[in-house]
C-alpha cells in the first residue's frame, strides 16, 4: 500500500492539512495512521484497499489528528480511555529529576539516545508504579516492612531541594543539553 501513488498523495495532503492547523507530526506517524484507516475501511466494507481510497478525506483526518494532539497537550479529557495514565502535576519533583538527568545521561552514554530514552522510560515507569501501588492489590505483599508511601517519597525528593521549576523550562533544559555537547536536530 505504501508504495502507491494514492498513498503518497494522501500522506502529502494530510501533512499539508495538519500544517494549516498548526500541527507538526512525523511523516511516519501520518503514514501509519493513514494505512490503519484505509485498511479498516477496506475490511469494514469488505472491499479492496485500492477501492477504499475513494473514502479517504485528508482534511477530515487532519481534523481528527489535530483534535487528538490538542487533547493530549491539554492533559486529556475527563473521559479518558481505560489504561491511559494521567500526567503528573507540573511541579512533580521526581519528574523534574528525571528530566534533569537527560543531559548527563547523554554525556555518559556518548549520545546514545536509545539508552537515554530507555532510562527515562524505566524511571517514569517505576515512578508511576510507586505512585499507583497504594491501589495495587498485587503489590501488597511485595512492599516490604516500610511499604511504598508515595507522599513520603515526594517529601524526600523535595527535601533534596532540587530546583524543580527550572527543569520544566524548555530553554533551560535545551541549554543543559547543549552544554553536555549534544543538540537535537530535526531532519
Amino acid at each position: 500500500m505504501r508504495n502507491t501513488k494514492a498513498f503518497k498523495e494522501a500522506v502529502a495532503e494530510t501533512l499539508a492539512e495538519l500544517a494549516r492547523r498548526g500541527v507538526t507530526l512525523t511523516p511516519a506517524t501520518v503514514e501509519d495512521t493513514i494505512e490503519r484507516n484505509v485498511q479498516a475501511v477496506a475490511d469494514q466494507l469488505r472491499i479492496q484497499v485500492r477501492s477504499a481510497w475513494r473514502y479517504f478525506d485528508a482534511a477530515a483526518l487532519a481534523d481528527t489528528i489535530a483534535q487528538s494532539v490538542r487533547e493530549f497537550e491539554d492533559g486529556g479529557s475527563d473521559d479518558r480511555a481505560a489504561g491511559q495514565a494521567p500526567m503528573p502535576p507540573r511541579d512533580n519533583p521526581e519528574l523534574a529529576l528525571i528530566l534533569a538527568g537527560v543531559p548527563d545521561a547523554l554525556a555518559q552514554t556518548g549520545g546514545d539516545l536509545y539508552a537515554v530514552i530507555l532510562n527515562v522510560a524505566v524511571n517514569a515507569w517505576m515512578a508511576g508504579h510507586i505512585h499507583g501501588e497504594d491501589g495495587c492489590e498485587g503489590c501488597a505483599g511485595s512492599r516490604g516492612p516500610t511499604g511504598h508511601d508515595w507522599h513520603a517519597r515526594m517529601r524526600t525528593l523535595t527535601e533534596m531541594q532540587p530546583d524543580i521549576a527550572k527543569w520544566f523550562d524548555r530553554d533551560v533544559w535545551t541549554r543543559a543539553l547543549n552544554s553536555a555537547g549534544f543538540t537535537v536536530i530535526r531532519t
